[in-house]
């Protein structure tokens, strides 16, 4: 398969008898996933496409219906699965956006230009997002804020951070 597919959640349990799965997107706020939209389920190692035929919010999560995903048994397969779309499915961020994915990988400098380390993870917490960044000795949590992210240059596959005092010694 040569389509790039971007995660973007996953299957955490059934629901109902008839087949709907319940989806715990990675980002509550994507627009992405839409009706009749094929999406992929990774597990094991292996993608299977999918079409999509219905969705709804449940409590904090997505249900969703798949087509051939017909009764309990054949949606009880898919759980744990990682839900992917294609990359070209998504609509393009808007001007100073990202898809998280995009940041992931990236090199993280201070203003100084000294190295902080790589974006390994994106935490979603109830109090905003936090760059994973695995420096050379040290983790560090760095809030995805404004105040704190001077930019984020993705053609150049850096992040540009000015860290309060004493960020980086947590």
């Amino acid at each position: 398969m040569s389509e790039r597919l971007i995660p973007l959640g996953e299957i955490v349990t059934t629901h109902g008898l008839e087949g709907w799965l319940k989806l715990k997107l990675y980002n509550p706020q994507t627009p992405t996933l839409s009706s009749t939209q094929k999406v992929f389920l990774e597990k094991g190692g292996a993608s299977s496409p999918h079409w999509l035929e219905a969705r709804k919010p449940h409590k904090g999560h997505l249900l969703l219906r798949l087509r051939g995903v017909e009764g309990i048994d054949e949606a009880e397969k898919w759980v744990g699965a990682i839900l992917s779309v294609a990359e070209e499915a998504l609509q393009p961020p808007g001007s100073g956006e990202y898809y998280y994915y995009q940041v992931l990988g990236l090199d993280v400098f201070d203003t100084g230009g000294e190295w902080i380390g790589i974006v390994t993870r994106i935490w979603s917490k109830a109090g905003g997002d936090l760059f994973v960044v695995t420096g050379t000795n040290k983790e560090h949590l760095i809030p995805a804020v404004k105040e704190i992210i001077e930019k984020i240059d993705l053609p150049g596959g850096k992040i540009i951070i000015n860290p309060p005092p004493g960020l980086l010694d947590l």
